[in-house]
């Protein structure tokens, strides 16, 4: 009998482990999907982040973000090149690349409360004068 009732726990042991890897599947599947389907409710910047920092400074890190965010999407494009690639792509690079972006996005908003002279301000004050 009690071969019975350990053969059982066994076989029944083994059929959970072959369902595993399909059910961890659909969830990373399900989770890469939702993150296709809205980056809205992803913050990553801290709107006081660079408050402190003067114009040139801004400028700098403007600069470095800026750099960073064109080598991501490098590498982005390069892994979706092959198979599957959309999916490291996704799980690799794609939230780097999001907190570039918001991280830009804050730089740009301090430089115009700072008054700061920025690419887009150059063009407007070369017209003035």
């Amino acid at each position: 009998m009690q071969d019975w009732t350990a053969f059982s726990r066994t076989a029944r042991a083994g059929h959970v482990m072959r369902g595993a890897p399909m059910l961890l599947s659909a969830v990373l599947l399900s989770i890469a999907l939702t993150g296709c389907a809205s980056d809205s409710f992803l913050v990553f910047g801290y709107s006081g982040k660079y408050q402190y920092h003067n114009c040139e400074q801004l400028a700098a890190a403007a600069t470095r973000q800026t750099e960073r965010q064109r080598d991501l999407k490098e590498l982005i494009d390069k892994s979706e090149q092959g198979a599957g690639g959309v999916i490291v792509s996704m799980m690799a690079y794609r939230a780097d690349y999001l907190a570039v972006n918001e991280d830009l996005r804050v730089i740009e908003t301090t430089q115009r409360s700072k008054n700061c002279p920025t690419p887009a301000t150059w063009q407007s004050n070369n017209a003035i004068r």
